[in-house]
């Protein structure tokens, strides 16, 4: 039976992988107005070695967050990975390693927000008023946050393109003008400038690059095939930001090269604006070297100048909206006080998390001023959270072991003992894990401070789960919802099974009603039933075009209630599994399913007849069943 509601719509596919590439690329380009700067300080003359090495490294950290995003399409990232691969107690430690990087990637992104605007104003480039500008950046963003003024999506994506491609440019007039090999080798001065301990130092340091790297992780679950589209965003960004990075320092290199300046081998790349050098602003020290003068210089400085600043606040509000998502998270499986998951009564925001880990904390460590301080400080929650990612996958694929079909694998991979042993994290967790530990071992502040921060974290974590949730600290503990007459308007994450017919539509109907009321978010789902004697990845363009049909009406149908649909198309061998295991993935609240009052067709019974009988055993949450009204015959 065709559904009553079909409607002539042709809606973009909700963040395929073009969309994906784009914000990620929106997040983790933004770092190149910072990185080259901070990395130029320990690296200097084999900055661009340094950033090809954190390249390579960062492919390695880019294939284990695709194929463990396609396995747990949920927000999360690498503390997701590790609860599924070892326990709860190393889920927070991740977890609490992120929010850490949300912290610095905040008050880093603010920070140089103004050093970008001093194209119309010197003073903004050094202190105090760098530290008062980009702390009101912070303010600014938490208040909008707060409020519930959401970012443009469509305008993100566009900047991205544009950022992009003004790399690019630069990129393309410094070979033109003044890219010079020669000089690039008359930089290099091995164990000594830069010294053999801070050329170590470099390479974690040089992972700023990758700022926003769990950016497609955290939106995978706004990905209507997250199996295709999240590896294929993921090689994308990699690709583009391993071109950027590879490049742009050589031009820079050239054009600011190392020489001895007050006495010491160094460059203005890496020397602050008090000195006379661009640290503070490094992609508009390269621009004013570039060979290029007069009104077409300054026109370009401006141009480059408000780009910078808006790329650099877009990223800085990705952080506060990234570290309201992990502690909402981590209250979402008692790992801190539910408090933390609360929304504001009228705003319906969590106001808490983002005064306090998305406000004050980067208030706190932006007050210094000390750019250095606050660019290892993120390398060291950054290469702590990647290695458990790794270290999470490895697992993964040991758990694994003996499994005959998989959605997606990442490459390079050695069969060994019946496990697919995924050489990429190995090594990928090796690099990163020698990084932590040249971090911790070579930057004292920056070591007590990062330590300070997991081991009071871990302290709170133990008195949290004994004497509040009296549960073991390896256990996964989920906060319940609400019980009492406002149950339904406690519902944050609600899951709809979606085919075509009454049934279907009416659970919807429901479903957006209980959204409605407090602005909340539904997952559709469509299953594609494949076949046990076909491949799971096998060509169904015909029941797949179907089933996208379905998809945009129901976000279509959401858009008509004023409630966030989200389109979700999922292959397996069972319908009933395959949701219970999304509702699982996603830590979903409540299912809202129908099903007929009277006998249907036979596929349709197939649906909502097994499947629903599958969901009501099995589910991990609540379950709703709504009821199809009689059709009236005409």
């Amino acid at each position: 039976m065709p559904s009553r509601r079909r409607r002539e719509v042709e809606l973009e596919r909700v963040l395929g992988t073009p969309a994906l590439f784009a914000t990620a690329y929106g997040n983790v380009g933004s770092s190149i107005y910072y990185a080259l700067g901070l990395t130029a300080v320990y690296a200097l003359g084999l900055t661009p070695l340094v950033f090809l090495v954190a390249g390579i490294v960062f492919a390695m950290t880019a294939a284990t967050y695709a194929e463990g995003t396609v396995l747990y399409p949920e927000a999360g990232g690498s503390s997701s990975f590790a609860r599924h691969a070892f326990d709860e107690i190393i889920s927070f430690g991740a977890a609490w390693a992120q929010m850490l990087v949300y912290v610095v990637t905040v008050a880093t992104s603010a920070f140089f927000v103004p050093h970008y605007l001093s194209v119309f104003w010197e003073p903004l480039k050094t202190n105090p008023w760098d530290i008062i500008a980009g702390a009101l950046v912070i303010v600014v963003l938490v208040t909008l946050n707060i409020v519930g003024v959401q970012e443009a999506a469509k305008l993100s994506i566009i900047l991205a393109v544009v950022d992009f491609g003004t790399q690019v440019l630069l990129v393309l007039l410094g070979f033109f003008l003044i890219f010079s090999p020669t000089i690039l080798v008359d930089n290099i001065h091995w164990g000594v400038a830069p010294t053999w301990s801070n050329l170590a130092l470099a390479v974690p340091v040089a992972m700023l690059a990758y700022t926003g790297v769990e950016t497609v992780s955290n939106l995978a679950e706004e990905a209507r095939e997250p199996s295709r589209s999240v590896p294929d965003a993921y090689k994308l960004v990699a690709a583009a930001v391993f071109a950027i990075y590879l490049t742009l320092p050589l031009i820079a290199l050239s054009a600011l090269p190392v020489k001895m300046i007050n006495g010491e081998l160094t460059t203005l790349l890496a020397l602050p604006p008090e000195e006379g050098g661009y640290a503070n602003d490094p992609i508009l020290g390269l621009v004013e070297n570039i060979g290029i003068s007069g009104s077409l210089l300054r026109v370009l400085e401006i141009y480059v100048g408000i780009l910078a600043a808006t790329i650099l606040f877009i990223a800085t509000n990705a952080g506060v909206i990234g570290a309201s998502r992990v502690t909402y998270s981590m209250a979402s499986y008692r790992q801190i006080p539910e408090v933390f998951r609360r929304l504001h009564p009228r705003f319906k925001t969590p106001i808490l998390p983002l005064i306090l880990f998305a406000g004050i904390a980067p208030i706190l460590i932006l007050l210094p001023g000390d750019v250095n301080f606050v660019g290892t400080l993120y390398s060291f929650g950054a290469t702590l959270s990647f290695t458990v990612a790794h270290a999470s996958l490895v697992r993964l694929r040991i758990k694994q072991k003996g499994a005959t079909e998989t959605f997606y694998r990442a490459r390079p991979n050695l069969a060994l003992g019946g496990v697919e042993w995924p050489l990429f994290a190995i090594v990928g967790g090796l690099a990163t894990g020698a990084s932590f530990l040249v971090i911790v071992a070579q930057n004292p502040t920056t070591r007590w401070v990062g330590l300070g921060w997991i081991v009071s974290g871990l302290v709170f974590y133990v008195i949290y789960r004994r004497r509040f949730v009296h549960a073991s600290l390896r256990e996964t503990v989920k906060a319940p919802p609400a019980f009492g007459p406002a149950l339904a308007l406690e519902y944050r994450r609600l899951l709809v099974p979606v085919v075509a017919g009454q049934p279907s539509d009416d659970a919807l109907d429901v479903a957006c009603s209980l959204a409605a009321e407090r602005g909340a978010r539904i997952v559709a789902l469509n299953v594609l039933e494949v076949p046990l004697g076909r491949p799971l990845d096998d060509d169904m363009d015909e029941l797949e075009d179907a089933a996208n049909q379905e998809l945009d009406e129901a976000v279509a149908v959401g858009n008509s209630y004023g409630v966030r649909v989200l389109d979700r198309l999922v292959r397996a061998r069972s319908a009933g599994a395959a949701i219970v295991e999304e509702a699982e993935r996603r830590g979903t609240e409540i299912i809202v399913i129908g099903t007929p009052r009277k006998s249907l067709t036979a596929s349709q019974r197939a649906v909502f007849g097994r499947t629903v009988d599958h969901v009501l055993r099995h589910a991990p949450c609540r379950v709703m069943v709504t009821a199809a009204r009689e059709e009236v015959p005409t």
